[in-house]
């Protein structure tokens, strides 16, 4: 139940017909976890945090450095040489100390996704490599879990929302992640805000899933030049052949 309190700090959602108090609860009845705390992880973090989101994961087995903090807003000069999970609840448990926050110091394989996202509502997808990606991907429509992907590139970026057994999945778009060798795709350089756009985007999917309200970026493949201000939706049919959530 929301006390005075609560009603004052989510007097702007209480005001929406679209959530009001029995959206609320359903905030603070769900857990998310994200996979990242760098450039994607921090707007999905603290923005979920400030919704009211009862528990959050992070996950993430690095520490902050210098050149992070130009576009990964969980961390300041006082966390350089931290991990990123122990920086992260430091700045959420000030911004929400309702909020229950699970820190997750490790990298995921094919032998502890499972263990990991099963205990959570949703996923969001804030790696920064594609065998991370597609990883999450086979997990979580193995294990019926919803989630968003999203990536980045330079001043681009791209998201898409994925419900197993009713939306294409990552797969059905991409068929497959390239080769090993083409990581150094996430090292090129990059426009600072472009992970704040789709990391709050991200954000927006989850709470909107949650709340069962509006329309999510299912079958769609969201893609994003904040160079040019080109937004633009690309159909993603699902493949009734995909090796990962076909029949």
């Amino acid at each position: 139940m929301l006390n005075e309190s609560d009603r004052f700090r989510y007097i702007r959602h209480l005001m929406l017909d679209d959530v009001g108090e029995d959206g609320q609860e359903k905030l603070f009845n769900a857990s998310i976890l994200i996979i990242g705390a760098g450039g994607l992880g921090s707007p999905n973090a603290l923005y979920l945090t400030a919704a009211g989101i009862g528990e959050i994961g992070i996950l993430d087995f690095d520490k902050v450095d210098l050149s992070n903090l130009q576009r990964q807003i969980l961390h300041n000069m006082d966390n350089l040489d931290k991990f990123k999970v122990d920086s992260a609840r430091e700045k959420l448990s000030k911004i929400n100390d309702r909020t229950k926050i699970n820190l997750h110091y490790d990298k995921i394989n094919t032998n502890n996704i499972s263990d990991f996202i099963k205990k959570y509502d949703f996923i969001i997808d804030a790696t920064d490599n594609f065998e991370a990606k597609f990883l999450i991907n086979q997990a979580c429509i193995t294990n019926n879990k919803p989630y968003s992907h999203a990536g980045i590139y330079k001043f681009c970026g791209n998201a898409m929302t994925i419900i197993p057994k009713t939306s294409s999945c990552l797969t059905c778009a991409f068929e497959a992640p390239p080769p090993k060798e083409m990581d150094s795709f996430f090292k090129a350089g990059l426009f600072g805000v472009v992970p704040g756009v789709l990391g709050c985007i991200q954000a927006s999917e989850a709470i909107k899933y949650i709340l069962n309200i509006g329309d999510l970026l299912t079958n769609k493949l969201l893609s994003i030049d904040l160079k040019s201000m080109n937004f633009r939706k690309i159909d993603v049919k699902r493949n009734i052949n995909c090796k990962i959530c076909a029949k």
